[in-house]
């Protein structure tokens, strides 16, 4: 089996060049291929990831002029991928890639088909207490919705294989893509298993691009998808 980690950038001149060293070192027991999608960014994001591509092996780069949101560059990424599992990765450094060998693991070996990895049944570093709050709720919502448990719907840390994300229609440009992915895997009947992490959020004074509108657009999502 080969992995795909595909990672979405918007101005991320800070983080992107460390977060592919780290990506680089880690041993997933599978042949990877990174694929980082610079979403428009205005900064130096393009140069660091162009520099990253010729100093570490198995990086595909895609990039485009004007910034069109995570959804879209997540798409852009797996219609690029060549790997029989996807994982997201945010380019922030507030999800460790290191962990990702552990969220893989059960699909490697034929547990399951999809594995989240859990900021709230792991060690949520630095978090808002409205940030965690907006993210239960969406979360409850979600699984009233679909009659299911989860514990952290919005989580980064989406393992799915490649077969089954192709058999789901994706169209959210911007931040609903993370609901609309959840919503549609659970409307399918697929099965989602979580494992904890950890996980360190970071300010929005240095970066953070989520506000409060993407999560009322997150509820318009998870309504579309369940009754449309």
């Amino acid at each position: 089996m080969k992995l795909s980690i595909i990672i979405p950038a918007y101005n991320e001149e800070d983080t992107i060049a460390n977060l592919l060293k780290i990506i680089s070192k880690v041993d997933f027991r599978i042949p990877f291929e990174i694929i980082v999608v610079d979403d428009g960014s205005t900064d130096k994001t393009y140069d660091s990831i162009f520099k990253s591509k010729s100093q570490f092996k198995n990086i595909k780069m895609i990039s485009y002029k004007k910034n069109r949101g995570k959804g879209y560059a997540l798409r852009k990424g797996i219609k690029n991928s060549k790997g029989d599992i996807i994982i997201f990765q945010d380019a922030d450094l507030e999800y460790n890639p290191k962990q990702i060998p552990k969220l893989i693991e059960p699909i490697v070996n034929g547990e399951c088909d999809v594995v989240y990895g859990s900021r709230f049944i792991g060690k949520p570093k630095n978090i808002s207490f409205l940030y965690m709050f907006g993210n239960k709720i969406l979360t409850l919502f979600t699984n009233i919705l679909f009659n299911s448990s989860l514990t952290d719907m919005e989580t980064c840390y989406k393992a799915i294989r490649k077969d089954i994300l192709k058999g789901i229609s994706l169209g959210e440009d911007r931040f609903g893509i993370e609901p609309e992915i959840t919503a549609k895997l659970l409307k399918r009947g697929i099965t989602i298993k979580e494992l904890p992490i950890k996980y360190f959020a970071r300010a929005r004074r240095k970066g953070k691009k989520i506000k409060l509108i993407d999560g009322v657009k997150s509820f318009k999502t998870l309504l579309k998808v369940k009754f449309l």
